[in-house]
């Protein structure tokens, strides 16, 4: 059982099951495995997440909000021109989402098979990303540096026209010679794009 002195909370419970998929995969990991884990009855984590579905969408949710709240600060950088801070945007989520399917592929396997379960906390990063697009277009639009009749649908067309950089499904050809240099092609086109006349 855990020490008296370290509280069982969802934080721990998620970092537990976090190393559990990482060793066993989606597909054998279990709640009583996290439970071993801590230390603690398999109704202790039960008590913080009611079944093991809502284990898994916590954990989905929290490894997709770490590529969203650092490129929320990216989106917020109101000192960066709006087609700097686009740039270094997409480029940090294409570095983001290569870091993770290469420093630890196994983990990067287990999450792409758990968002494909999670579709709630996956459609929720989803929006949120598009969200920060569309405040980074919006702010262009306001400086007088890009074009767009409706920033949201702006940056969706983005988000839709970088998606061999940032898409799971792709992550295959991330490492590949020539990956970057297609990658700066493609943003060049769409920052000439959104540029005002």
């Amino acid at each position: 059982m855990a020490p008296p002195s370290e509280v069982l909370t969802a934080e721990r419970i998620l970092e537990a099951t976090e190393e559990v998929l990482r060793r066993y995969g989606p597909a054998k990991a279990t709640v009583v495995d996290v439970a071993r884990a801590l230390g603690v009855s398999h109704g202790s984590v039960y008590r913080h997440f009611r079944t093991k579905a809502a284990l898994r969408e916590a954990v989905t949710k929290r490894w997709l909000d770490r590529t969203s709240e650092a490129l929320a600060g990216i989106a917020a950088e109101a000192a960066r021109g709006p087609e700097d801070r686009l740039r270094a945007w997409l480029l940090a989520l294409f570095e983001a989402k290569r870091h993770k399917a290469g420093d630890d592929p196994e983990l990067f396997a287990t999450y792409t098979t758990l968002a494909s379960e999670s579709s709630g906390a996956v459609d929720e990063h989803l929006a949120d990303l598009i969200g920060q697009l569309a405040d980074i277009v919006r702010a262009g639009v306001e400086s007088g540096d890009f074009t767009s009749a409706d920033p949201v649908t702006t940056a969706r067309a983005v988000f839709q026209a970088t998606a061999r950089f940032h898409d799971p499904g792709y992550h295959r050809e991330w490492e590949l010679p020539g990956a970057q240099d297609e990658f700066d092609a493609v943003v060049d086109l769409l920052a000439r794009g959104l540029r005002a006349a």
